[in-house]
């Protein structure tokens, strides 16, 4: 499928690797040009490059914290004016609620709530002027199944998805969209450190522990980036201009609901 977006420009933010690295390949494969990030700059580096040789398109590497101002405009200035913003950070750590101090939630939030709102208000009026926008933010299924432990990380995108519901319904007009993706269970690095530490806690191994879990996964697997990429591809393509203000789940029928 022609996803209609060759040529657009993009932010791609975590993205060095995981969810964010599939979501940038799928995007390069659409003709995208990127600018994609992280904080460590030689897997960046070895990221760009391996997006260079696969897809052709201009890939530019910007190693930053985006949760950081300058970070931020770091990005910006690489792509001033981006037609597509994908929103990615990385969550707090595992921890009971109790021991959770205000410095800790508000740096939760602040990672995972107000960065992705700072980078949307310094994009979303120039993609309305030139009548087209596409932001995803990789949110969570906590936000719709919450995990204990996981509760600063679910609370601070669950806040993230309401303050955007209202703001997508504003530029839906000028062909702006804003939808979240909701992983659940996909094979990344994070994951398996999770499994890890899950091990060390548990007295199981660490093969043991992910058994387990997918053994509660209806689809009998855990997701890969590349297929979660595809999804972040056609939702920032010209095809997806219906779609908005929506919270899409990736969990293969892990969430036993049916809204």
């Amino acid at each position: 499928m022609d996803l209609g977006i060759q040529g657009k420009h993009a932010i791609v933010c975590g993205s060095s690797q995981g969810l964010g690295k599939g979501c940038a390949v799928a995007l390069a494969a659409a003709g995208v040009c990127l600018v994609i990030n992280g904080r460590n700059a030689d897997k960046l580096e070895e990221t760009a490059a391996e997006i260079r040789r696969t897809s052709g398109v201009e890939v530019t590497a910007v190693a930053a914290d985006v949760g950081d101002p300058a970070g931020q405009a770091a990005l910006l200035a690489a792509c001033p004016e981006p037609d597509i913003l994908v929103n990615n950070n990385g969550g707090p750590p595992f921890l009971d609620f109790r021991l959770l101090d205000r410095r800790a939630m508000l740096a939760g939030v602040t990672k995972n709530m107000v960065t992705p709102i700072e980078l949307i208000q310094k994009v979303i009026d120039k993609m309305a002027a030139r009548n087209f926008g596409r932001i995803v933010n990789i949110t969570s299924i906590s936000v719709k199944m919450p995990v204990a432990g996981l509760d600063l990380s679910s609370g601070a995108r669950a806040g993230l998805t309401a303050f955007v519901a209202g703001i997508a319904r504003t530029v839906a007009g000028r062909n702006v969209t804003i939808n979240n993706l909701l992983p659940g269970y996909f094979d990344t690095r994070r994951l398996r450190e999770g499994f890890a530490g899950a091990a060390r806690s548990s007295g199981k191994s660490e093969g043991e522990v992910a058994a387990g879990e997918m053994a509660t996964i209806p689809a009998g697997r855990f997701g890969t980036p590349a297929e979660f990429g595809q999804v972040c591809a056609f939702l920032c393509s010209a095809n997806a201009g219906y779609i908005t203000g929506q919270n899409i789940l990736l969990d293969g029928g892990l969430f036993p609901g049916a809204f």
